[in-house]
């Protein structure tokens, strides 16, 4: 309506066709230097002239958060990511005789072969976290991480440990996401011709990454009758099937970080135990291994669920 009056005002005024054609297009650019705009000084609220702010979100938040940290995420969750091998290769010098001892008196495999094991496991982590950190062979590293996964889940016998060993899967899919993030596309022989997304390695390998990750949240369930646990247990179920499917992703995952932050600082406190008890390694092993897990939740918030997820198919739609 505002436009139509302006119009005809300014035909009154005696323009001609072309000046009446730039009056609808932009019809303040026409008005005089001392005229001001029925909406002059107004500030139009997010969404279009009219519309109302926008309520605080959950969504709203995780996109605030985004805009906030998206230089320095990616190298956070890298950092989160290795934490686990970074300090159990720092253990393996500590340790390096319990660690041996133990390989030799667990397997029977002798001095040389346990020493040998300790060593690859030394050099294999911190090598490979070197190599995230510095953007060098990320590829190379994480399957040489793959491999130390591999090694561990036998050597310590963590394959008949459900527990010990959903775990292990998890930190594998964190591992995943950071492969996908690294991998580089590569180049269509077929310039100009449209190929099917869903057919990129890099989509599975997110998709997989996403789906090892819930599994840490599966050895956090409580089976009790207590307020407190079936509360748990329904939010983190739900959150768990949400970065499992790629519906809401980025909130689901943040959500999960900031969830399993507060119980790994709650329940992993391995600073409040003296360092000579057996526990204080036991947690302290506990609390990296989950920082992770997180790490591999906040490149999932970082990157995006991928090709492989409802919220991807929801642009389809």
């Amino acid at each position: 309506m505002i436009v139509i009056a302006e119009c005809h005002t300014v035909t009154r005024r005696g323009l001609g066709c072309r000046e009446l054609v730039q009056v609808l297009v932009c019809p303040h650019d026409m008005l005089g230097a001392g005229a001001e705009s029925p909406t002059h000084g107004a500030q139009e609220a997010p969404g279009g002239p009219g519309a109302l702010p926008q309520p605080l979100t959950g969504m709203s938040v995780a996109r605030q958060f985004l805009r906030v940290t998206k230089q320095y995420l990616p190298h956070v969750a890298r950092l989160c990511l290795i934490s686990t091998f970074l300090e159990d290769g720092v253990r393996m010098w500590f340790q390096w005789g319990e660690q041996r001892d133990y390989i030799d008196s667990t397997w029977g495999c002798g001095y040389l072969v346990a020493s040998t094991f300790v060593l690859l496991n030394l050099l294999g982590q911190l090598t490979g976290c070197i190599l995230v950190l510095s953007r060098n062979f990320v590829q190379h590293a994480c399957f040489g991480l793959f491999g130390i996964i591999a090694l561990q889940t036998i050597a310590y016998s963590i394959l008949w440990d459900l527990k010990f060993l959903m775990r292990n899967l998890a930190l594998g899919g964190g591992l995943l996401l950071l492969l996908a993030e690294s991998r580089s596309e590569g180049k269509s022989m077929f310039a100009g011709v449209p190929t099917m997304r869903e057919s990129s390695p890099k989509q599975y390998m997110q998709l997989g990454g996403r789906v090892l990750l819930v599994l840490m949240f599966m050895t956090l369930l409580h089976f009790d009758a207590s307020f407190f646990s079936i509360l748990q247990n329904i939010v983190g179920t739900a959150l768990m099937i949400l970065v499992a499917i790629g519906f809401k992703t980025k909130l689901a995952a943040l959500t999960l970080v900031v969830w399993l932050f507060a119980i790994n600082v709650y329940f992993n406190a391995f600073w409040t135990i003296p360092v000579y008890k057996p526990m204080h390694d036991f947690l302290k092993y506990d609390f990296f291994q989950t920082m992770s897990v997180i790490g591999g939740l906040l490149l999932v918030v970082a990157l995006g669920p991928g090709g492989v997820s409802m919220d991807e198919k929801k642009k389809e739609w």
